[in-house]
């Protein structure tokens, strides 16, 4: 009989005798196997508790390894929440520091300005005073000149020696005389 033969053309187990004969040879082996241990293969209690407690240590394996796995992905869930808000704090920190930055180098900006302008007129006093006490020996050395001309033509002129108020009043009156002249000049050369 072949395996074919066991099955209908409609699909269906028939019962015969070979079929009964697989089922009680079955039968018998799992009764066997669950009462009999079997030291000669290794196996020194019945295979069926042993199969048992195998498949139960593997469920137990099994079952610790989802739970470290879950802690696992908890642990990391919660690493990355904790990484998300130092980068967040950190972004800030940043942001902070420079606007800080900015702020500072705003005010930077400022005081060398003040200081500059503040230099800048200090220069600019410095030379209007350093120009006013120039203008002011050279008018006092032009006006010694002059003087020193108008007492030597006078003395030629005159013939005789000044004595120091006369000296001072002719000085005074050539200058008078000298910036009168100057100004006509300036008006008629317009």
């Amino acid at each position: 009989m072949t395996h074919s033969s066991v099955y209908l053309e409609s699909g269906v187990l028939t019962f015969n005798g070979t079929f009964i004969v697989e089922t009680v040879g079955f039968l018998l082996m799992l009764l066997f196997l669950a009462r009999v241990p079997l030291p000669f293969l290794g196996i020194p209690k019945p295979v069926f508790p042993w199969i048992i407690d195998i498949a139960e240590a593997r469920q137990r394996q099994i079952t610790a390894k989802l739970q470290e796995a879950e802690q696992a992905r908890a642990e990391a869930e919660a690493r990355l929440k904790e990484a998300d808000s130092k980068l967040v704090e950190a972004r800030k920190t940043a942001d902070a520091v420079i606007e800080g930055a900015n702020r500072s180098g705003e005010q930077l900006r400022a005081d060398l300005r003040q200081k500059a302008d503040l230099e800048y007129q200090r220069i600019v006093d410095s030379a209007s005073r350093d120009i006013e006490v120039e203008r002011e020996r050279a008018l006092q050395g032009a006006r010694d000149q002059v003087a020193g001309l108008v007492v030597a033509a006078t003395e030629k002129v005159i013939g005789e020696t000044l004595d120091e108020p006369k000296h001072r009043r002719l000085i005074d009156r050539a200058i008078e005389e000298v910036a009168r002249g100057d100004s006509r000049r300036g008006r008629s050369g317009s």
